[in-house]
Order: structure tokens, then sequence, then C-alpha cells
């Protein structure tokens, strides 16, 4: 076994998207090498609706897949294929754009205003850039949760994990997708097939992603592996942890616990053409799509 050494970690940026969405953004919009197959990954929460209420009104999509988590407030969406609902907390969607959707996203604040959730972007290889659109809603109910002896919660949300699998499928990155509480102290090990990129993302607490030679984390004298090491560099609230190559990652809870997503996935290792929300490999596709756009022509016949 290999711990995957910590090789970046970053906090998320603010920005703005949609008609005026303040959230912040782990990474996007850049090199993908380091993320491939995933794209981009937004957290959006707010307690002032002001921040959250003008939502993401009809926009196109075209060559990526994008899983949505809510965990407070809701959100209600619309798409081209006719589809309508409402994600409240702990639900998630999937979408397919394949060839192109158009859909919208307008989130609403529970009783008290909040609103939070996640959105992550997954490419679609060349031989799937154009396949059919497809969409699936997921309850929250029906997530497979794992309850460890120790206090440690784990929600599979895609992919399998520990003898569960997750209820969304059919993504062509295969990702594994994990939503992880870990009580304070406790030191954890997870698994993760070493054919994958795999990142973490902290939004609750803090913790110490251990580095194979340098554990990196909160400050704290901690025996790892036999040997007594000084665990430095908190990665708390909205941090972004890059992992290396490695078959498991190791993660040390903070005095107040933590909770993060933990997601990887086999790299598509293609070139990546970026138009905002339509994502192909060349920039002559790119052109296509636009004219297309303009032309009324984006969204093809069901076959």
């Amino acid at each position: 076994m290999s711990i995957r050494p910590v090789t970046n970690i970053s906090t998320a940026r603010p920005t703005m998207e949609g008609a005026g969405v303040r959230l912040h953004r782990a990474f996007g919009f850049g090199d993908t090498s380091k993320t491939d197959p995933f794209l981009m990954f937004d957290d959006f929460r707010g307690e002032d609706p002001r921040d959250y209420m003008k939502g993401f009104p009809w926009h196109p999509h075209r060559g990526i897949e994008t899983i949505t988590y809510v965990l407070a407030g809701s959100v209600e969406h619309g798409d081209s294929l006719g589809n309508r609902g409402t994600l409240k907390g702990g639900d998630v969607q999937w979408m397919t754009a394949g060839s192109g959707i158009l859909h919208q996203e307008m989130p609403f604040g529970n009783a008290r205003g909040q609103m939070h959730g996640f959105q992550l972007w997954a490419n679609l290889p060349r031989e799937l850039k154009m396949t059919k659109p497809r969409y699936q809603d997921v309850k929250g109910r029906d997530i497979p949760e794992i309850l460890e002896d120790d206090g440690t919660v784990v929600k599979v949300i895609v992919g399998d994990f520990r003898g569960k699998t997750g209820p969304v499928d059919g993504i062509a990155a295969e990702p594994q997708y994990l939503d992880i509480f870990i009580p304070e102290g406790r030191r954890k090990t997870f698994k993760i097939d070493t054919r994958r990129n795999a990142f973490a993302y902290v939004f609750d607490g803090s913790a110490a992603f251990a580095d194979a030679a340098k554990p990196r984390g909160v400050l704290l004298e901690k025996e790892v592996r036999g040997e007594e090491v000084n665990i430095r560099d908190m990665s708390g609230n909205r941090t972004l942890v890059n992992f290396g190559a490695g078959d498991e990652v190791v993660v040390q809870a903070g005095e107040n616990g933590v909770r993060f997503l933990l997601i990887s996935g086999a790299p598509i290792q293609e070139p990546v053409a970026w138009h905002g929300p339509i994502v192909m490999n060349t920039d002559a596709e790119i052109r296509q799509a636009m004219t297309e756009l303009r032309n009324g022509t984006f969204i093809k016949p069901a076959h």
C-alpha cells in the first residue's frame, strides 16, 4: 500500500456565475491535467437570498456531464428534454449534456434562508461528446450511508465503496464521489484506484491529509506508521486538496471533526477545447456549436 502524497492545497476562490450567484470555485476554466476527467468544481452557499436568488437561467451545455449535490435549501430545475423537478437537501442531479441540452437551475433557501450545494463537471470522451442527452434525479434517502463504530459517516453518491454502490450510474468518467464525516481526532484511510486522479474538498471542520513523506494537516504530534511526526498546514473550510499517485488517502480529523468530499476518476487524456458550458476536443467543434446555437439547430432531435 502507498499513501497518496498531497501535491497541492488551495482555497476555493469567490466568483459570480449565472444571473448573479455568488459562489466559490475550487477549480475550473484552466489546466485540466491535474483533475482530468473533472473540469470544474463549484461550492455555492449563502444565507442572504440576494447572493443566490437570481439563479442560473436558461443556458446550453454540450460535451460534458454535471453532478449537482444539494445540502441545504433547494434547486428548481427544468430542461429542453421536458424534465422538471426540485432538488432538496441531500438530493443529487446527474445530467449528461451530450450533443446538447438547454436547462435552468434556480436556487432557494431553507426556512433560515440557507442554501448550500456543489456542482461538479465531468468531461465526456470524444466518442461520447455527441451522445444522446440523459438526466437523472436521486433522492437523498436513496443514497447509501455507511456508519462506522467510531462515528465516521460515508455517503456513497457515485461509485462503489465498502460493499455499497451509489445510485447515480452511467457516468462516462466512472467516478467515485463520497461525502465523508470523521469525528474529532480520528485517523482514517480510504482506498482509491491507482489509475484515478483524486481530490478532496473540505467544507466543514478541518483535517490533516497525510503525505507519504511529510504528512500535512492540523498542528499536533501524532504517531503515523510507527513514527512521531509533526503534522502541519491545516486544511479547513473551502480547501481543495490534490493528491499524487498511490492507492490510499490518509485523513486525520481536527479538533471539531471534518466533513469533506472525496472524488476520483480515471483520466480521459484528450484535448480540451472550452467555451463556457460547452466543452469539446477542438476549436472547430466549438465554432460549430456556437453556429448551431445561433441558427437554432443546437438541440438535436431524439433518435
